[in-house]
């Protein structure tokens, strides 16, 4: 026990330090901890397995919800053609390819296993590559892309990989039965995802008041989508995605803006911890795959890792490539700099292993794969992840944020301070607040008004709040002027949300956010 508790506080204490280094070197965080964690390896001492039932039950959904509530499901829709190209199309034609080529150097593994590995080493995990993508200013269109295929990609790949399986393992494979899975798992990961999203936002609304209960739903909903949808045969995976993107598209109207400000701290907190471990889990798997894998020759090794990586590598460009002009109308094809960056972000990572370890021990060539897959891993996460800031740089791709969205922004933010003037008057008017109280909650507002029309937004507030009924309400019409700005395209969700914390700062403390 006391072994297991300084493991714990180890790789806590390395996850501050790598995060300090990666703050003073610019290298993503993810692969500082990977290299970390393949040193901490050679260390006597104890050291972690990896549990693909832990990692794909306990660790995978809060890590999807946290990324899903960041994501713009208006954007996603946009590009949904594209994203879907790359979730599904992509992700079928990689596990293929590999397992084909596989199969054909290494007829021993045979079909149906080769073929569950292509499916375990087919989803990228963009962790790494969104770091850099946005530190380095990434199109908007091309973050969306990455960050789409990351929530989607997964459910593809898990859902073929478990009728591989049940081939490889003698349950024989029935291309019908294959596609009834696959309809089956989507129609149960979306419906239970929708569910638990709908029932969680109804819970959080009765508790508004109460940070810590809503904060408690919130922390329970991807385990409750997860389960829900495998309850009745469902993706587990999707269901967390398609919860976490409808309630991060609907999150201004859920709960109250103190339950909303500790949330993002909190999920902050458990992205950060579960991502720190879970990189730091990959560099150690290194040594005893190795050891596992001394049946087999390093010729036999390096054949079936070569075939497996340069498949997976070559795929991706490809693809791309070829379906560059599968868009929405009106939406332009890529071109050559975007594919270049999109081929660079597939990166992979713990999806990658979890689903590799689940291979069932009857495989007699499972330690070969395993390695192939760890090899995937390394090469793409450590060697796609550490050139791909040079990379863009030398690509020249045009920044982020244009001027006209930034207009738009302070715009909306006027619109939003002016709802909340208008509901202030309205009180007045109809004297459930004096004059005197009212002209307290009017100064800072009129203030930030102000300081927006020189481009400034104050930081510092005079006055208290004397009635947080109506400051809610205030902050409310706030909210559904951002929302109706956001809807009808002309701001962006991550605005929204810049925007919406600052408006639930004004109501939980009557001060703009610092």
């Amino acid at each position: 026990m006391l072994e297991t508790l300084a493991f714990v506080l180890g790789g806590l204490a390395l996850l501050v330090a790598t995060r300090r280094l990666a703050g003073i070197s610019g290298l993503p965080v993810a692969i500082l901890l990977v290299v970390a964690g393949g040193a901490y390896s050679l260390l006597p001492g104890p050291h972690a397995g990896l549990d693909p039932e832990i990692v794909l039950v306990l660790v995978i959904p809060p890590l999807l919800y946290a990324a899903g509530l960041k994501a713009s499901l208006h954007a996603i829709r946009a590009d949904r053609i594209a994203i879907a190209s790359l979730s599904v199309g992509l992700v079928l034609a990689t596990a293929l390819t590999v397992g084909t080529g596989l199969w054909l150097v290494f007829p021993e593994v045979g079909f149906a296993a080769a073929v569950a590995l292509g499916a375990a080493v087919a989803p990228p995990d963009p962790v790494a590559a969104l770091a850099i993508g946005r530190r380095a200013g990434l199109p908007p269109r091309v973050l969306t892309l990455i960050e789409g295929e990351g929530l989607l990609n997964d459910a593809v790949a898990l859902t073929l990989f478990g009728v591989a399986i049940a081939a490889a393992t003698g349950a024989g494979f029935s291309a019908p039965e294959a596609v009834g899975r696959l309809v089956l798992a989507t129609a149960g990961g979306v419906a239970g995802g929708v569910t638990v999203a709908w029932l969680g936002m109804r819970l959080r609304d009765r508790l508004a008041g109460d940070a810590l209960a809503e904060n408690a739903v919130a922390l329970g909903a991807p385990f409750a989508a997860y389960l829900v949808a495998e309850l009745v045969h469902g993706s587990g995976v999707l269901a967390v995605v398609v919860t976490a993107l409808v309630v991060g598209h609907r999150g201004a109207r859920v709960g109250s803006g103190a339950g909303r400000l500790q949330t993002n701290a909190v999920w902050s907190l458990v992205e950060l911890l579960l991502e720190g471990y879970v990189f730091f889990l990959i560099g150690q798997q290194l040594p005893d795959l190795l050891a596992d894998a001394r049946s087999f020759t390093a010729g036999e090794v390096l054949l079936a890792v070569t075939v497996t990586v340069g498949i997976v590598l070559v795929v991706r460009p490809l693809w791309l490539l070829l379906t560059r002009r599968l868009n929405e109308p009106g939406q332009a094809p890529l071109d050559g700099r975007e594919i270049t960056a999109l081929s660079w972000a597939g990166t992979r990572g713990v999806i990658t292993l979890a689903t590799a370890f689940a291979l069932p021990l009857a495989i007699e060539e499972r330690e070969l794969l395993l390695v192939c897959a760890y090899a995937v891993v390394l090469v793409t996460l450590l060697g796609q992840g550490l050139t791909f800031a040079p990379l863009l740089r030398r690509l020249g791709l045009p920044r982020g944020a244009e001027p006209e969205e930034a207009d738009a922004r302070v715009r909306a933010r006027r619109a939003a301070i002016e709802a909340a003037l208008s509901v202030l008057d309205d009180a007045v008017a109809e004297g459930r607040i004096s004059a005197a109280a009212a002209e307290e909650e009017r100064r800072p507002l009129e203030l930030r008004l102000q300081g927006l029309a020189r481009g400034v937004e104050p930081t510092a507030l005079e006055g208290a709040a004397e009635t947080v009924l109506l400051r809610r309400e205030m902050a409310d019409a706030s909210r559904a002027v951002l929302l109706a700005w956001r809807d009808q395209g002309l701001i962006s969700d991550e605005d929204v949300r810049t925007l919406q914390r600052q408006v639930d700062f004004e109501e939980v403390l009557g001060a703009p956010a610092r």
